[in-house]
């Protein structure tokens, strides 16, 4: 992975060139820049594959007249190479930067149909820059155009210093920009499509749906782990991890679980279960609320970028647990991160009018590259780690999509039909284990929500506003709302702030669990899971 800095035009400044270097340093380990008198680019190199021979900017051409930084990961190289090779590209790298750049000379526009992965890369050629994003948003991108200049970066914060607004180069979306003309980006990925079609070939089946679901998860699972590297694999013991753990121990010969919790948390005890288990190595980092100051919340505002209060918030307790994968000397991870959003595991699915059920599934799946996505990449890129989300590959995302909403909750359980289709690799005791979040199984979400009255300030003390406005949390705005989607989209709740009362409710309740928090022995599932046999 990488960071991104790029400026296009002539007359650029110095000065602002490396502070957006800097702003996103903690994304790589190697700094890596072309420069002439119209263009400055620049990657933060973190070597994943081809490590020394994947050497950008990347330039490329008959005359070396494209200039390429590329940020990502794209999982179907052999394919692609074998391709390419065969309509006479010869790579001389084992490099994805390579692949994409011959992709891009051989198809043109239409090579990000050729990619399978998480990607986002910025092309400079003849004055303007062509940009492009994975379709749900894995890797950031982002671009301001002031005066006769374009930027673009990996993160906000590195375009902040340029003093103009600052646009998303949306999930799904590539095109072109330049000072001149714009941005003319277009969609090269149909979400509202895709569903669409899914639901005209809905399974048939329940037998059809839970052979397609597990193949195709195991399958992003496995072509995510092939790195000569040790891998991190993130651990709650929940449904989700516990599958990505489960292939990835099989797979990959280094693997080290991580789990985040305090030392009572039910995370810890089902993760040391699954860990032993699998036969892997298992760190725990213990996190007491008391452990998180103020200073860790704000700071999680800051790297983070993200613009809803709940977000930031697991962003500050994900902070820890990257930093000691990185601690650990470990550059790549995975996680079940996003399977909540294709399989139903949000009470919110159940709540919304049955009609709007599949409005509300492309919702939260539109939203990702701005919501969980970004606290991932951000939580991980901020200690210079690798997070792989597999649940996200285009095959399992297209057996989801398939998934008719009456499989998703069903007999009293979320992600039904997703429990079904791993119950030959997931043992029992993970199968029926109720859904119960980290942060708000361990207390430590309402330790970080006790900041929640500091959070704007800091926002816009980092200008993160130049972006957007930092706004309630989607699930209080549906709320708000009467749960009702078209309700909350129409009357502009989602990008409004909690009121004043909303805001000192919170805060008392946040207050009051901090000063009196319940014991732990008064949470059912705070007991070491049984043994059995």
């Amino acid at each position: 992975m990488c960071g991104i800095a790029m400026i296009v035009g002539s007359g650029w400044s110095t000065d602002i060139f490396g502070a957006m270097i800097a702003a996103v340093e903690h994304r790589g380990t190697i700094t890596e820049r072309y420069e002439r008198s119209d263009l400055a680019a620049a990657t933060r190199r973190l070597p994943i594959v081809d490590r020394e021979h994947a050497v950008q900017p990347w330039r490329f051409g008959p005359a070396s007249e494209s200039t390429l930084c590329y940020n990502g990961e794209i999982y179907n190289l052999g394919e692609l190479r074998d391709e390419l090779v065969g309509l006479g590209r010869l790579p001389e790298t084992s490099s994805d930067t390579e692949l994409v750049a011959l992709s891009l000379l051989q198809w043109g526009e239409q090579a990000v149909n050729q990619l399978a992965g998480e990607f986002a890369f910025a092309m400079e050629r003849d004055g303007s820059v062509y940009v492009a994003r994975d379709q749900f948003g894995v890797k950031p991108l982002y671009y301001a155009i002031h005066g006769p200049l374009v930027f673009v970066a990996s993160e906000i914060k590195a375009l902040v210093p340029v003093g103009a607004p600052i646009d998303e180069v949306p999930p799904g979306h590539h095109g072109w920009i330049s000072a001149a003309r714009g941005a003319r980006l277009r969609a090269y990925y149909d979400l509202d499509e895709a569903v669409r079609t899914g639901e005209q070939r809905e399974f048939t089946s329940e037998a059809e749906a839970v052979e397609a679901i597990r193949a195709a998860v195991v399958a992003a699972v496995e072509s995510r782990v092939h790195t000569d590297l040790p891998l991190g694999v993130i651990l709650s013991g929940g449904l989700d991890s516990t599958i990505v753990a489960t292939v990835a121990a099989r797979v990959h010969p280094e693997c080290t679980a991580y789990t985040i919790g305090t030392p009572d948390s039910p995370d810890v005890a089902y993760a040391a279960r699954v860990a032993g288990d699998l036969g892997i190595r298992h760190r725990v980092i213990e996190l007491r609320p008391r452990d998180i100051p103020r200073s860790a919340a704000l700071a999680a505002v800051g790297f983070s970028e993200l613009s809803e209060y709940g977000d930031i918030i697991n962003a500050a307790i994900s902070a820890p647990l990257f930093q000691a994968i990185a601690d650990d000397g470990v550059r790549v991870a995975i996680g079940g991160d996003c399977s909540d959003e294709l399989f139903g595991g949000y009470p919110m699915y159940q709540t919304v009018p049955a009609d709007q059920q599949r409005e509300l599934f492309t919702y939260k799946l539109r939203s990702l590259g701005r919501t969980e996505l970004q606290r991932v990449d951000r939580a991980s890129m901020a200690a210079t780690v690798e997070a792989r989300v597999p649940f996200l590959d285009q095959r399992v995302v297209q057996a989801a999509l398939r998934v008719p909403s009456a499989w998703k909750a069903r007999d009293g359980q979320d992600k039904w039909i997703l429990r079904r289709a791993v119950e030959q690799l997931v043992p029992d005791y993970v199968i029926n284990r109720p859904k119960h979040g980290l942060s708000y199984s361990s207390g430590l979400h309402d330790r970080v929500r006790l900041f929640k009255p500091w959070m704007p300030r800091e926002y816009h003390r980092h200008g993160l506003a130049a972006h957007t406005p930092l706004h309630r949390d989607f699930d209080a705005a549906l709320a708000a709302s009467g749960d009702d989607l078209r309700n909350a989209l129409a009357s502009g709740q989602l990008l409004q702030d909690h009121t004043p009362l909303e805001k000192s409710r919170d805060f008392v309740g946040a207050l009051r669990w901090n000063l009196f928090p319940p014991r732990s022995g008064s949470t059912s599932e705070f007991t070491q899971p049984q043994q059995e046999g």
